[in-house]
């Protein structure tokens, strides 16, 4: 079998292999001559395959790509083996010859014509391949990732999350400005508190030592004395 006319890619056809449903595969000829190369495709199980094109020219140093169509199976072959097989034939045709003038003759060997063929066992491949992931760990990893979104979410301080709730989120320079003032704020009123209690304790000594109801009971009575004084006034 020689091979000098057209190069025939790949050297097996290959077809995914799906009960109840047609699948097809490609191979292409390509002109390895300065001539016009006709070529014709036939099969061992021509009701079982659908070829497009069947025949044709191909030009110098052109290309043509086949597509083979294999019908719907109804059953799984023994070990996935197929006993198929194609068979490309090629000559080389003079100018003028078009794809309507190419006969089964052409293909005739017979004295001063050179008939090359090339054949092609078919190959079943699985239709549906196996992932090399399999899908227990891809929802493994899909659950690790909503629970770590849920933790980075409770993380978050709930100022930020109230201002992003009402669309305005708060940088992190403004959070912590927020936290100084706030910590300012309660310095200074723990300042004045402590003032406050330094005043009640010099006030205490200075009326010598009473008790801080009978100081309250005097500075009223001073109040009403005067409420008095001011009205007889009026």
């Amino acid at each position: 079998m020689s091979n000098t006319l057209l190069r025939v890619y790949p050297s097996e056809l290959k077809l995914p292999f799906e009960l109840k449903k047609a699948n097809s595969g490609c191979i292409e000829l390509v002109n390895k001559t300065e001539e016009r190369v006709a070529f014709k495709v036939k099969t061992t199980n021509p009701r079982k395959y659908a070829v497009r094109p069947t025949s044709g020219i191909v030009p110098p140093g052109g290309s043509c790509g086949i597509t083979i169509t294999m019908q719907a199976p109804k059953e799984i072959p023994q070990d996935y083996q197929c006993k198929d097989k194609f068979l490309v034939q090629s000559v080389v045709v003079q100018e003028g010859i078009t794809n309507r003038d190419i006969v089964p003759e052409m293909f005739s060997r017979v004295p001063d014509r050179v008939v090359e063929e090339f054949k092609l066992r078919v190959v079943y491949i699985p239709a549906n391949p196996p992932s090399p992931v399999p899908e227990e760990d891809e929802e493994e990893i899909a659950d690790s990732e909503i629970d770590h979104e849920v933790f980075r979410q409770s993380m978050i301080h709930p100022a930020s999350r109230q201002g992003h709730t009402s669309g305005s989120q708060p940088s992190y320079d403004e959070e912590v400005s927020m936290v100084n003032s706030e910590v300012a704020k309660y310095v200074d009123e723990n300042k004045k508190l402590q003032q406050e209690l330094e005043l009640l304790r010099e006030r205490n000594q200075s009326f010598g030592g009473f008790s801080p109801k009978f100081v309250l009971f005097v500075f009223l009575l001073f109040v009403l004395v005067g409420y008095l004084m001011t009205g007889r006034k009026v």
